[in-house]
């Protein structure tokens, strides 16, 4: 059973008054500053201004259409065009996590991936590769990623040290399961954050022997659970998580988050979903956004972020 001791109704809209009584109860939590550290050779700076992390998926079953690249000519040409939309980091993904859709062989996600993260990393693009095999992300690193999305924790000691080895960064992925295509329903015994921060603790003990000191933490609220497959009970759960984000600041680390599409809500015009869950995802401090949908995310950011100008100008 999915638990929160302030779950939203069914029936009700996300209200100030609901915010207020989340900050009221939490906001303690939020005092911690992330730790901050470079990546890649221009250094660029993770854990303090958001930044933005296109997607390209190389499996033509990945459902969102204008993310799928099916030669490595689109593939690092999309990679070009996410990087001057704003794209900080450009992470690609060689399976997809549809829980019915073909699982592929670590050779061949290495042989689709590797001429791409090298490409990509040679016109100067931070690269993430989203994976759960070691074997890849030896040879994602060696092409010159500089990211490791590790959506499975059975390889993660070897993950951490490879990392650490290339002076990379991991996102450790919350996932319920051995990795995101081995999961069932997900289970919290209360409220959910404190189920996070247990296993990130873990992961960040782990991490640490591993020499290891530079990685994002991701909820994984985008993998496909069997008992959040209705969309309205997905959608509460995923706002609750991103607007409570910053309870994760204890640990120090940046956070890391998929943008949801919530396909059952918006249809048609499913291409904005992502930029409104960015904003719920803004509130509750996350620094790093996953997103398909770069150019009209980075707006609602930017848009966001002149409040804090004007108030701060006003203030003056």
């Amino acid at each position: 059973m999915i638990n929160s001791i302030l779950l939203l109704s069914i029936n009700n809209m996300l209200t100030l008054e609901w915010l207020s009584e989340v900050w009221e109860r939490y906001g303690e939590e939020a005092r911690s500053p992330a730790k901050r550290f470079a990546i890649g050779q221009n250094q660029l700076e993770a854990g303090g201004r958001p930044l933005l992390m296109g997607v390209i998926n190389l499996s033509p079953q990945s459902w969102y259409r204008e993310s799928v690249c099916l030669s490595r000519e689109a593939a690092v040409q999309r990679g070009r065009v996410l990087a001057d939309q704003g794209a900080a980091i450009v992470d690609v993904g060689s399976e997809s996590t549809l829980s019915y859709a073909d699982r592929v062989s670590h050779d061949a996600q290495i042989e689709a991936i590797v001429p791409i993260v090298r490409e990509l990393a040679c016109a100067g693009v931070h690269v993430s590769v989203e994976t759960y095999s070691d074997q890849v992300a030896l040879a994602a690193l060696d092409a010159g990623a500089v990211i490791i999305n590790m959506t499975g924790i059975r390889h993660n000691e070897a993950v951490y040290r490879l990392a650490a080895s290339y002076d990379a960064a991991v996102i450790v992925s919350y996932v319920q399961g051995e990795n995101v295509r081995a999961v069932g329903d997900l289970e919290f015994a209360g409220d959910p954050f404190h189920d996070f921060r247990k296993y990130f603790e873990i992961q960040i003990r782990i991490a640490a022997n591993q020499s290891l000191k530079k990685l994002f933490l991701d909820p994984g609220m985008g993998f496909y659970y069997r008992n959040l497959q209705d969309g309205r009970r997905r959608v509460r759960y995923q706002m609750e998580t991103l607007l409570q984000t910053f309870r994760l600041g204890s640990l120090g680390f940046p956070v890391c988050h998929a943008l949801p599409h919530a396909f059952d809500f918006f249809r048609e015009e499913v291409r904005v979903a992502e930029p409104f869950f960015a904003v719920l995802a803004a509130l509750g401090k996350t620094h790093l956004f996953r997103t398909h949908e770069v150019a009209r995310v980075k707006s609602v950011l930017d848009t966001l972020q002149s409040f804090g100008s004007d108030a701060a100008e006003k203030r003056a």
